[in-house]
């Protein structure tokens, strides 16, 4: 498996859910022979410890406003998974430098995470008929199936990760213009309310 796809990768569904992506790249590497992932994602314990900590966040995410919560918990935690699988990549394989891995995936995880965050947030507060569930459903599956792919097409899954990754940070700022439009028109109603009420209105 080619390191720095990987890396990129992995630093990208750090930014999404990192427990999650160290259970799926745990899971790949002992059941299906991956190589190049981590020994220690692995163990049995780790597993387990990753399953128990990515079931917590798949339900968090899910609920509206705590999963913005959960983002701003998670702004150092991604980044250092992200930053710590592409150290432990190239510590595994010895192809690249550490510190380039290590920056790679910190930097993608942490690009991955203000976009997904950013987005999630714009979801919140649009009126838009898009749930919480639905969007994090997507990343969720997202997650999976690109880090699969990865086991197989290590740069195609690096690939289709770089697309998902502009059309979120794309899509969020839509939404939040969106967003910061309506919320513009709310307050010039609502200006526009009170001088027509005027100070002396209801009064005797």
């Amino acid at each position: 498996m080619e390191m720095l796809p990987l890396a990129f990768t992995g630093g990208w569904a750090s930014g999404i859910n990192a427990w999650a992506t160290v259970l799926v790249l745990g899971l790949l590497g002992r059941f299906a022979g991956v190589e190049g992932v981590p020994a220690g994602f692995e163990r049995t314990d780790v597993l387990i410890v990753m399953a128990v900590l990515a079931i917590v966040e798949l339900v968090a995410d899910k609920i509206p406003y705590l999963d913005s919560a959960w983002d701003v918990v998670s702004t150092v935690i991604r980044p250092i998974a992200g930053a710590t699988i592409g150290a432990l990549i190239a510590g595994q394989n010895g192809d690249l430098g550490t510190i380039a891995l290590a920056s790679v995936g910190g930097i993608t995880a942490l690009l991955s995470h203000l976009a997904k965050a950013s987005l999630r947030l714009a979801i919140n507060t649009s009126p838009e008929p898009v749930t919480n569930i639905t969007a994090s459903t997507v990343g969720d599956l997202s997650l999976v199936g690109v880090l699969s792919l990865a086991a197989l097409y290590p740069v195609a899954a690096a690939v289709i990760a770089a697309v998902l990754l502009l059309i979120t940070i794309v899509v969020a700022l839509l939404v939040f213009t969106r967003v910061k439009r309506g919320w513009r028109t709310y307050q010039t109603w609502r200006a526009r309310r009170r001088a027509d009420t005027g100070p002396g209105t209801g009064t005797a």
